[in-house]
């Protein structure tokens, strides 16, 4: 429980969304809890109590308000995960809400024992892992409930309950209702589809051009589209049980929300959290861009207009994908790196039927690619591909085939950085570039990187890395503020 009530209140009063995901407010008059931005009345201020997380509401008695929807709150910034793994945890919880993941495994990857992850995620958040990641299950249900047709069934399953009664009982205990009342008070709301489309929330402001525009240039033909100003993508991914699973997700901007809205393939439905998951990292819905901005308007002082409030750093859905693309981009245009892996996933790439003009593949495999073996250098050459990056890209395949290196929410991006490094052809703009899209580590800075020096002219590397001190831990952020100013 928060106890700064003053200012909390105030910031729930005037429906601030930089609060948004930041705090939630119980109300003992009507036993629900709120996002701050809610449009509801305004409850008096003494009937109000506030919590750091859905979670720890919950665990206090109150029920999620079906106005403003917690399900649908931007989560925690990544950056205050560098300095506390309390953050990390929470998001691999939200992920694996549906997969069965326990905290042992998550501990393991955080690089700390399950039983210190419980005593500081407690302390920290008031409420013990295992009931966050009831809360987690029991959010994205009512999501599900509210927003498609899916059965109860499917969306007990999909969000890890393993069972209907187990759903029914908790969601009824927590809730105040059986599923199937809610699924009724928003029949007529719902998208008739087939498909699975969910609402993802951000804190604004968001600017949904120079991330789709980013995208955009670096799309692979077959696996990626943007068009009516939106993103397709095919995805593969493996459920809990090792099934292989493959389909489409669709990404568009409803800006009056302040959310994002996320068509996803029915064929994914065992894997939605990691979907979700997947599409918030690439969208960078965590930040907080007040807190970047705080930081890095000093560059402005540089060059007006240089660091622009609201900058996303864009992610990645795939790291193997992204990472791939990474390597064929040294020292060539982005334009000719994108040929290039377009080649290979005309190639070598799995065909994939999506009703979709555009996505017809996914891309390789990290496995796909260690099956070529010795003749690797080959069967790319003859793509275009040098001999050095064959090699590169088959040694990265290896060492995530083996589990060497953690794209994922790792506990120490330096040390995964430093792997990257070992593998022969990734020097230090590639590894920090990839840290940047695929470990979400926000503090990497591209130095001798071709467009920050072109947006930063006159400045040695050394002078430009010396610069960019005053930007930490926002690096990332400033880098992309560089490039975007082009």
């Amino acid at each position: 429980m928060l106890v700064n009530t003053s200012s909390l209140y105030s910031a729930f009063k005037a429906k601030d969304a930089r609060f948004d995901g930041r705090f939630f407010v119980g109300i003992s008059s009507t036993g629900i809890y709120c996002r701050p931005i809610c449009k509801a009345r305004q409850p008096k201020k003494e009937n109000c109590t506030f919590f750091r997380t859905a979670a720890e509401a919950e665990q206090a008695g109150y029920r999620p308000c079906l106005l403003c929807r917690p399900e649908l709150a931007p989560g925690t910034s990544i950056a205050d995960a560098t300095a506390n793994l309390v953050h990390r945890a929470a998001r691999m919880l939200e992920e694996s809400c549906g997969s069965g993941q326990n905290i042992e495994e998550i501990a393991a990857r955080l690089g700390c024992t399950d039983r210190h992850l419980r005593r500081v995620f407690t302390a920290e958040y008031n409420v013990s892992p295992v009931k966050y990641l009831q809360t987690c299950r029991l959010l994205l249900a009512k999501n599900l409930l509210t927003d498609t047709d899916l059965s109860v069934l499917n969306v007990a399953m999909a969000t890890g309950f393993g069972s209907l009664r187990r759903f029914n009982d908790l969601f009824k205990k927590y809730y105040g209702l059986v599923p199937t009342v809610l699924r009724k008070k928003w029949a007529d709301t719902k998208n008739h589809s087939g498909d699975i489309t969910l609402a993802l929330g951000y804190r604004p402001p968001y600017d949904w051009g120079k991330v789709l525009g980013f995208l955009a240039g670096r799309a692979i033909t077959g696996t990626e589209v943007i068009k009516n100003n939106e993103y397709l993508r095919t995805v593969y991914l493996q459920s809990a049980d090792g099934k292989a699973l493959s389909g489409w997700v669709r990404v568009g901007h409803k800006p009056a929300k302040n959310v994002l809205s996320v068509t996803v393939s029915e064929s994914l439905l065992p894997v939605l959290p990691q979907v979700l998951a997947r599409i918030r990292h690439l969208f960078d819905l965590y930040c907080d861009p007040d807190a970047v901005y705080e930081t890095l308007q000093v560059m402005n002082e540089l060059q007006a207009g240089l660091c622009v409030l609201g900058t996303r750093v864009p992610g990645c859905f795939n790291a193997f994908e992204m990472s791939v693309r990474a390597v064929l981009g040294q020292q060539i245009t982005v334009k000719a790196a994108s040929t290039l892996a377009a080649r290979i996933v005309q190639a070598y790439g799995v065909p994939v039927q999506t009703g979709i003009e555009g996505l017809t593949h996914i891309f390789p495999t990290p496995e796909i690619i260690l099956d070529m073996g010795a003749a690797i250098t080959d069967k790319l050459g003859v793509l275009g591909v040098t001999s050095a990056r064959s090699q590169t890209i088959y040694q990265l395949a290896q060492a995530l085939a083996a589990g060497e290196i953690d794209f994922g929410l790792c506990h120490s991006p330096e040390e995964e950085m430093k792997k990257l490094l070992a593998i022969r052809g990734i020097g230090g703009w590639t590894a920090q570039y990839m840290a940047m899209r695929a470990m979400e580590w926000p503090d990497a800075f591209l130095e001798t990187d071709a467009g920050v020096k072109k947006a930063l002219p006159g400045y040695t590397a050394k002078e430009l890395l010396a610069l960019a001190e005053a930007w930490r831990p926002w690096r990332s952020y400033a880098t992309v503020n560089l490039w975007n100013s082009l």
